[in-house]
């Protein structure tokens, strides 16, 4: 048993190593887009969809994919580490007390 939760716990952690890398490359490239276009919004926006999608969107349509690409992103990044971090401290909790 504590073969099995050291493992998931070491998988997780490369996990989120491996999914910061990813989600840096992914959003990096359309933060670049909306920086060279001066597109602004705030981190409401990013995780309030109906919010971005009455207020940002319609006042740069034209860049609308690439907002839409670094807002999917960034949460999707920040859903996948809180339950890939909470798997692995579920994991060292069980390990720790027993």
């Amino acid at each position: 048993m504590e073969n099995i939760l050291i493992s998931i716990t070491i998988i997780c952690f490369f996990a989120i190593l491996t999914l910061v890398i990813y989600s840096r490359v992914k959003v990096v490239k359309a933060y670049g887009i909306l920086v060279k276009n001066r597109v602004e919004f705030g981190a409401s926006h990013i995780f309030n969809v109906k919010k971005l999608e009455e207020e940002i969107i319609p006042k740069y349509p034209e860049q609308e994919k690439a907002i839409r690409q670094f807002c999917g992103g960034i949460r999707f990044t920040v859903r996948m580490s809180t339950v890939l971090t909470t798997i692995a401290t579920i994991c060292v909790l069980i390990l720790m007390y027993t």
